[in-house]
């Protein structure tokens, strides 16, 4: 079986508009933070409770934006933050992103 491969948009085209959208729906931020306080994770561990499609849509947006690296581990797929990516491109955006949100349990 031949292994799942991802495209990722190159570190100089990630565009503003589109890492801003992605960050713009509280389910996909909530999943930025886990990220960015746990690392690499299995897209399961970022939506436990959500339908598999519903978690595919979403971890797909966050990676055609350029916000996360996907690959293929087995049967699992990784997904970790492009942080030096997105720090190069936009100095100081997604901390301060995350800094300035409070998930919706906390708020």
């Amino acid at each position: 079986m031949t292994p799942r491969t991802y495209e990722h948009p190159d570190a100089d085209r990630i565009a503003i508009p589109r890492v801003l959208f992605a960050l713009s729906e509280p389910l996909r931020l909530d999943m930025v933070r886990l990220l960015a306080e746990r690392g690499e994770l299995d897209s399961l561990e970022l939506g436990p409770d959500l339908p598999r499609s519903t978690l595919t849509h979403h971890t797909s947006l966050l990676r055609e934006s350029g916000i996360v690296f996907v690959r293929a581990e087995g049967r699992k797929c990784m997904i970790r933050l492009r942080e030096d990516d997105l720090e190069h491109r936009f100095p100081g955006l997604l901390g301060s992103v995350l800094a300035g949100y409070a998930p919706e349990e906390d708020a």
